[in-house]
């Protein structure tokens, strides 16, 4: 299924697209993550990165009747059934509005390797979840 960019999309792509630009300023300014003001601001956006990618999940399953997800990270999964992301991004991104719950919720400590692992390599997947729309970020 192709999924056309409208505005609730390119709004939210925005965001992303910002917030990748801060996860990559705040680690860069201290890739040790020692200093908790970097670290609470990388965790921020990485945080606001997730939400943006989950609110466009669930604006496409809405606006395209794709099934009603009775959580965040099954948005991601109905796009997958319904052949609208590959399987690979689908978990990713499911694993990523996981990390945002315990931040968010602080359910447990956050395990630094796992930010470090999201600032240098994984916030690509917002990448690519918006590439999936047509829609271009630039790093």
């Amino acid at each position: 299924m192709r999924i056309e960019p409208d505005d609730v999309l390119l709004n939210k792509s925005s965001i992303i697209e910002r917030c990748i630009r801060r996860i990559k300023e705040e680690y860069n300014a201290c890739p040790e993550l020692t200093n908790f003001t970097h670290l609470d601001a990388l965790i921020l956006n990485i945080e606001r990165s997730c939400q943006a990618a989950v609110d466009m999940a669930m604006h496409i399953t809405a606006v395209n009747h794709l099934g009603i997800p009775q959580t965040s990270s099954e948005a991601f999964g109905l796009l997958f059934k319904n052949n609208i992301i590959d399987k690979k991004l689908s978990v990713s991104l499911q694993a990523m509005t996981g990390f945002r719950n315990i931040a968010i919720h602080a359910y447990q400590t956050l395990d630094n390797e796992v930010i470090r692992k999201i600032a240098v390599k994984n916030y690509k997947d917002f990448i690519k979840f918006c590439e999936a729309f047509k829609i271009i970020i630039k790093e």
